[in-house]
């Protein structure tokens, strides 16, 4: 039986709790598998509260929380007392993944992105991820090419048993990317600025991902 790519949604930088009625609306159709909460820069007890006000919007839907930070915060500190369900860190050294790993356990997820290189993702999946993410908005933005992120995806989904995650700019680039066999397909603001709002744009997401071309 085919097994369709499952959706994994990436916040803007939250701020504060104001943004989990947002979550909530995008995750209650149940077609999201985890939501990718992107923390700004701040201190730990900041971050850990905010974790907290926002976690059950996404996972009372079932979906995971999975935290990321802009600054230097402890992140598997503020995962394990904030109650997600896993770290990400971008363009990480294989060190500082072997540490959440060690430090997570098996309990939490730890998923990397920003992955430059072939031989960066093999080092970063022999690291002990449980995902990597290809395609990503950069820091300032900027998106690397439709065809080289299809590209990475497809060679790593037909290789590697770790699963990955591939980023769709748009609702319609996402056919194009569940060919490649990814096992996740991520949206961000294809999501959250949908004229129709969130869950439309899931919705639509998913029923282009139920589509037989689409299927594994």
């Amino acid at each position: 039986m085919s097994e369709s790519a499952r959706l994994y949604l990436i916040t803007p930088v939250v701020e504060d709790a104001s943004f989990a009625p947002t979550l909530a609306e995008a995750c209650k159709g149940g077609a999201v598998a985890a939501v990718l909460l992107r923390l700004p820069a701040a201190d730990e007890r900041s971050l850990v509260n905010l974790v907290k006000a926002v976690a059950s919007s996404v996972q009372e839907h079932g979906a995971a929380l999975i935290v990321s930070t802009e600054g230097e915060a402890d992140l598997a500190n503020v995962a394990v007392r904030g109650g997600a369900d896993g770290a990400h860190v971008s363009g990480a050294d294989p060190e500082l993944v072997r540490e959440l790993r060690e430090r997570l356990k098996g309990e939490r997820a730890v998923g990397v992105g920003g992955i430059r290189t072939r031989d960066d993702a093999m080092t970063l999946g022999e690291a002990g991820v449980d995902y990597l993410l290809f395609g990503e908005p950069r820091r300032d933005g900027s998106l690397p090419s439709l065809e080289s992120v299809a590209e990475r995806a497809a060679w790593w989904a037909e290789i590697f048993e770790t699963p990955c995650v591939a980023f769709a700019p748009g609702l319609d680039t996402v056919e194009t990317l569940a060919a490649t066999q990814a096992e996740f397909i991520a949206l961000g603001d294809a999501v959250w600025s949908h004229p129709d709002g969130p869950l439309a744009a899931v919705k639509a997401a998913a029923e282009i991902l139920s589509r037989p071309e689409a299927s594994h």
